[in-house]
């Protein structure tokens, strides 16, 4: 199965803050030192990331009672999948990682600088996402070329898909080892750093709404605007 290793990603403080769950603006104004921390994030971060994505595309045999059937009798299933991968023609499952050195550093930091180890970690999470978006982008653009439209990122965990059952589905369908990137029993991504997805491709299907609408917390997140 194909991995994806030639990444530019595009971060910047304000994105490092965001990793932390902070608001910017807020925290240049009340906090000017943890912005500071944020910046040399940034720069002690960048020659520590290893920007993976494996993936593996399948083409979509129909939906039945919530369980979309895919080449090689295998499946997703889930109220999600069936509401936006119903009239997908192909299936792109996506795994992506920036390694594991960064949160090596963030474990080796702790003890000693807790602000330091927690900027490194919110810079860790941004680089994360940067990813995913990027490797989005870049499925995205490569199914305009074909003329197909693309779904939204369906993500393990939100609503209508279960984390376990999910990240379980995901991993049957790639070989996320060979991004380094195995999954515990719980369902959680080992390095953590790292962020699985799903993308249906087809003529007919629409990008229907935005992610955070499915989100668990839609309620109370502050960073929707941002992340849409």
């Amino acid at each position: 199965m194909p991995l994806l290793r030639d990444w530019e990603l595009n971060l910047d403080v304000d994105l490092v803050l965001r990793g932390q769950g902070a608001d910017p603006a807020v925290i240049r104004a009340r906090r000017p030192a943890l912005a500071a921390a944020a910046e040399q994030a940034l720069h002690e971060g960048l020659p520590l990331l290893d920007p993976s994505v494996a993936y593996a595309v399948y083409p979509a045999e129909g939906l039945r009672h919530e369980r979309l059937s895919l080449q090689d009798d295998r499946h997703l299933a889930g109220p999600l999948i069936a509401q936006h991968l119903g009239a997908a023609e192909e299936v792109v499952i996506i795994v992506c990682t920036i390694g594991d050195q960064l949160e090596q550093r963030v474990t080796d930091v702790m003890p000693s600088d807790p602000v330091r180890a927690l900027a490194l970690d919110g810079f860790g999470s941004a680089a994360a996402e940067a990813l995913a978006a990027a490797a989005c982008s870049r499925f995205e653009q490569e199914a305009a070329i074909r003329g197909l439209q693309t779904t939204i990122p369906l993500n393990p965990g939100m609503v209508g898909w279960p984390v376990a059952q999910g990240q379980q589905q995901i991993f049957s369908l790639v070989d996320a080892q060979q991004a380094g990137v195995t999954l515990t029993g719980g369902g959680m991504m080992i390095p953590r750093k790292s962020i699985s997805l799903v993308l249906g491709l087809g003529k007919d299907v629409r990008a229907q709404r935005k992610p955070c609408d499915f989100c668990n917390l839609r309620q109370t997140c502050r960073y929707q605007e941002h992340n849409a």
